[in-house]
């Protein structure tokens, strides 16, 4: 019979945070990084280590099979917080909106919108990041942006077309309806990691597609949207963030520039 899991010690919200991500890129860790300089919380990132690159390939190595409390994750972005490992972006967030107070805690009154927070992050990742994504990689992430070009430039057309007003146009309904509260936020009036998602994803948009976002912008349509990013854009801590040799550039992550693309759609 299988010993049962090692019981964790709980780790609170002092105790310093250690995200384990790819070096050169913004990529997914990055709506971690934006949660945790705001917060003002401790942690370190692999990806300004020397030999980080280490630290994540021994996370996701072959041979790793975790330990008696935690399975082995298998990609990054993977957070370590005292004995606890865990991975994946959605989940992620979901356990730092707890910790560092930045959704509904759960057992209080209220704590039910901690699942309506990770609704709207889910949802800006859904459109805003995943299918920007596939705009560049519609047939496989195993193939280079030029052995699928063509197929890039078919999406593209669609994504801005129809896709990219269908979810800033979801975003604008909600920041009318009376859930969102008091502006700018997406909940309850109250600042959440969901507004730290959003605005991160349309910064990549920002840059992934300035010509059609910024036609999307000046249309109006969608205005407490565009307000939301300019206000996370300016709290105080993402602002010193944004301009800190901390803050990588958009390369060839999820989100990229092609020309071609961006004048097609």
């Amino acid at each position: 019979m299988a010993s049962p899991a090692a019981k964790r010690a709980k780790s609170d919200k002092d105790t310093p945070y250690h995200l384990i991500y790819w070096p050169g890129i913004p990529g997914r860790g990055e709506p971690i990084r934006l949660v945790l300089e705001d917060a003002g919380a401790s942690y370190t990132d692999t990806a300004t280590m020397e030999n980080g690159m280490f630290t994540v390939t021994a996370q996701i190595a072959d041979d790793n099979t975790g330990d008696p409390a935690n399975p082995p994750p298998l990609a990054p972005p993977i957070l370590k917080h005292g004995d606890l490992v865990i991975s994946q972006l959605p989940n992620i967030l979901l356990y730092l909106g707890q910790k560092l107070h930045l959704a509904p805690q759960f057992g209080d009154e209220a704590g039910d919108g901690a699942y309506i927070v990770n609704q709207l992050a889910l949802t800006a990742l859904d459109g805003l990041s995943d299918e920007t994504h596939d705009t560049h990689h519609p047939i496989s992430v195993g193939l280079t942006y030029e052995e699928q070009s063509q197929e890039s430039l078919r999406r593209a057309k669609e994504y801005v077309a129809k896709r990219l007003p269908k979810f800033l146009g979801y975003f604008e309904r909600v920041l009318k309806g009376e859930a969102s509260g008091e502006a700018p936020w997406l909940y309850n009036g109250t600042f959440s990691y969901a507004d730290m998602v959003l605005f991160h994803c349309l910064d990549g948009v920002k840059y992934a597609f300035p010509r059609a976002l910024g036609k999307l912008e000046k249309s109006g349509n969608y205005e407490r949207v565009f307000k939301l990013y300019d206000a996370v854009k300016q709290r105080p801590r993402i602002k010193a963030y944004l301009e800190s040799n901390r803050r990588q550039k958009y390369s060839m992550g999820i989100y990229r520039h092609y020309p071609e693309l961006d004048d097609a759609a």
